[in-house]
């Protein structure tokens, strides 16, 4: 366990560390950039900071969707968590929302199901019209090392075994979009 939560703060520095706020982001935003229908939901755990395959898509398609959902999971210390309670919907503007969604530690997250809910908060979504995008780490050794190289090693070996997002979040896998990089730890 302390090798895994070492990892993840050396992943989540890397990732995070220098990033772009949201607000500057979208204060930022290219007033003349496409547009297209429907919905994208970027899964990140950093709310306030544009995740990377929110950049990378902008990268390579140069397009966003007309609603852009930044939505972070949240899992708390009680067994479950109540339905009143388990939302936060934030309205950013330019089409951009933040949502927040806690489960208890007994609870299975399920993304679809949290944004059918998001209608209540006056955010309607079409699932249908609706593509996930996740971020996949692919984790290498650094020459510069963070931990020590035993502890590295075992790391890349824990994190290559997790459970698929996808699978995780119950999100439809034709609708998910996977963006790569490659993170030297």
């Amino acid at each position: 366990m302390i090798t895994w939560r070492r990892g993840r703060r050396v992943v989540q520095a890397k990732l995070y560390g220098h990033g772009t706020t949201v607000q500057s982001f979208i204060d930022t935003l290219d007033p003349h950039l496409i547009r297209v229908p429907g919905t994208a939901v970027f899964m990140t755990s950093k709310s306030k900071i544009v995740p990377m395959s929110l950049l990378h898509n902008l990268k390579h398609n140069q397009v966003l969707h007309q609603k852009v959902v930044l939505m972070t999971v949240r899992t708390q210390d009680i067994p479950t968590v109540p339905e009143e309670r388990r939302l936060e919907v934030e309205k950013l503007g330019k089409g951009f929302y933040r949502v927040a969604v806690d489960y208890g530690f007994i609870e299975t997250p399920d993304i679809p199901r949290a944004l059918e809910s998001c209608r209540a908060y006056a955010l309607a979504v079409d699932l249908t019209m609706t593509s996930y995008f996740l971020a996949r780490e692919s984790l290498i050794p650094s020459p510069k090392p963070e931990m020590n190289p035993l502890e590295e090693r075992l790391f890349i070996l824990l994190a290559a075994s997790n459970l698929s997002a996808t699978t995780y979040f119950q999100i439809p896998p034709d609708q998910v979009v996977e963006l790569g990089m490659q993170l030297e730890i």
